[in-house]
């Protein structure tokens, strides 16, 4: 196998998923910045252009993080990171779909449609306008979530998920990037500390 990446948090997500796995799958850059992605040898790894995208040994390219991760689990169950049980399972989807949804859409894109709006808007479809209003869902969202986690150790109570790294990567990326971490939600920053401070976290 072999991943196409880049630094962004979408790779992010996977690189900290093989790590937690303890697997070593070779990276291919891609200069997203230059442009590479849009480019006809990358759209025909994945025509929405985007990274990561897994080249399978046989030569089948998979793309979107979820699709790649459970891809991973499959062919190494353990360590166990979306589920043992087809309970545990469906709760770390469950609460991968929710925070994918009402947090990483909209911080993502009020990231893309301000700080980045120079390189998105020859790109995609931008909403410039809707930045502000776009960070504040993510943030509201977030609260919505440290009340839910409470007194657990992580999303699916105390089992480390592909849910804990997906929050994990792009509460990271926002609080580097004009989305800081509310200090009041306590639950969501003792989280990210206990993530930031995983091996994982660096890969």
């Amino acid at each position: 196998m072999k991943l196409y990446t880049s630094p962004s948090p979408n790779p992010h997500v996977v690189h900290m998923f093989i790590a937690e796995k303890g697997l070593d799958i070779p990276r291919v850059a891609v200069d997203v910045r230059g442009g590479e992605n849009r480019r006809a040898a990358h759209l025909a790894r994945n025509p929405a252009g985007q990274t990561p995208c897994l080249e399978l040994d046989d030569g089948f390219y998979l793309s979107e993080i979820t699709a790649i991760c459970e891809y991973l689990e499959e062919l190494h169950p353990t360590p166990v990171l979306i589920g043992s049980t087809p309970r545990e399972r469906a709760e770390t989807r469950m609460w991968t779909r929710r925070i994918d949804l009402n947090i990483v859409e909209p911080l993502t894109n009020g990231y893309r449609f301000a700080e980045r709006l120079d390189m998105f808007r020859p790109r995609i479809h931008t909403i410039p306008q809707a930045a502000d209003d776009l960070k504040q869902i993510a943030q509201e969202k977030l609260a919505w979530l440290d009340k839910l986690i409470a007194g657990q150790e992580f999303v699916c109570g105390g089992r480390l998920s592909l849910a804990d790294i997906l929050l994990f990567c792009f509460v990271d990326f926002g609080a580097a990037n004009g989305q800081p971490i509310n200090p009041e939600l306590t639950t969501i920053v003792a989280h990210h500390a206990r993530m930031k401070a995983r091996p994982s976290a660096t890969a």
